[in-house]
């Protein structure tokens, strides 16, 4: 016999959404993913989403459910007030808002912000990833959490101390499709194993301040018939590369930055670090975001586990 759910689990992107059914001990016994992120959602369509997904794995009606991401933010579902820094990943359970009204017990932990006068920042959906990794023993470092907007995160014994966003993901986006650079990019290539993004991410190491005209430059090199083999991958590595010129300040005596991440991203900030000459170290964050949202339930709802 399988073992019974003991709570499903959410992620919600702004874009995307997935969701598990986690047994006792935080193995997964089912899952769903789509493109039905906050936007897809908003006004109010969050409710109607999840049970339909609940619905199709064959949940029980008095399942709880526990959410991080974007259905906290505000405008939202329910809005999941951000805690300030420093904040103790291990106590967002603490925070989390319960949604009155849904046809089940659904939680949404909140958020972190930093409000230091030109530094504020916010961050939702990431403080739950590293709850997971503080879970799994990494309870202090510099994570490196590449995403539409990247961010860079102080930990020390569990709490989280500082961190800064870069737009790198949504740069690159918006260079490519509506920039004077995107009849020249074409829609191949990219790869982060070209030679071409290995050269510009060490460029801006160099020169990180540079970036604008570095960019210009592949317009200019085009147009002189000296066009790289792969504008897409000098066009990332730019963008990385400048990403990483900028949070080098952040990395003191870290003797490897911890990476989260996973899939064609992931890989692409490994070879980003690696032309840099940072060390990294990898941890999944699909997992870690599971492992994070699981410890959040079990602290929410510890009779469920010796039912």
């Amino acid at each position: 016999m399988a073992a019974p759910a003991f709570c499903a689990a959410i992620d919600w992107g702004t874009t995307n959404m997935r969701l598990w059914l986690l047994d006792g001990h935080g193995g997964v016994l089912a899952a769903r993913s789509s493109g039905e992120g906050m936007r897809a959602c908003l006004p109010d369509r969050f409710e109607a989403v999840m049970e339909a997904h609940l619905s199709a794995l064959g949940a029980a009606p008095d399942l709880p459910v526990v959410v991080a991401g974007m259905a906290g933010a505000r405008g939202a579902w329910r809005e999941a007030a951000y805690r300030d820094t420093p904040a103790a990943l291990d106590t967002l359970h603490a925070h989390a808002v319960r949604v009155e009204g849904a046809g089940r017990d659904v939680r949404i932990l909140p958020g972190v912000c930093q409000r230091e006068a030109g530094r504020e920042d916010v961050m939702r959906g990431e403080e739950t990833q590293l709850a997971g990794a503080v879970a799994q023993g990494q309870r202090s470092g510099l994570f490196c959490m590449p995403g539409t907007h990247s961010k860079w995160v102080r930990v020390e014994d569990g709490r989280l101390l500082a961190f800064t966003t870069f737009m790198t993901g949504e740069l690159f986006a918006l260079m490519s499709e509506h920039s004077i650079l995107r009849d020249m990019l074409g829609q191949d290539g990219g790869s982060p194993h070209s030679p071409d993004f290995r050269a510009a991410v060490e460029e801006l190491q160099a020169d990180g301040a540079g970036l604008t005209g570095k960019l210009f430059s592949i317009r200019a090199a085009s147009l002189l018939g000296r066009a790289p083999a792969d504008p897409r991958a000098r066009l990332s590595g730019l963008l990385v590369g400048a990403e990483i010129a900028a949070a080098r300040g952040m990395i003191g005596d870290e003797t490897a930055v911890v990476l989260v991440g996973g899939g064609v991203q992931g890989a692409a900030y490994e070879a980003a670090l690696a032309a840099a000459g940072i060390a990294c170290r990898t941890m999944d964050g699909e997992s870690l975001v599971r492992r994070g949202l699981f410890n959040a339930a079990t602290a929410l709802w510890p009779e469920r586990r010796t039912a």
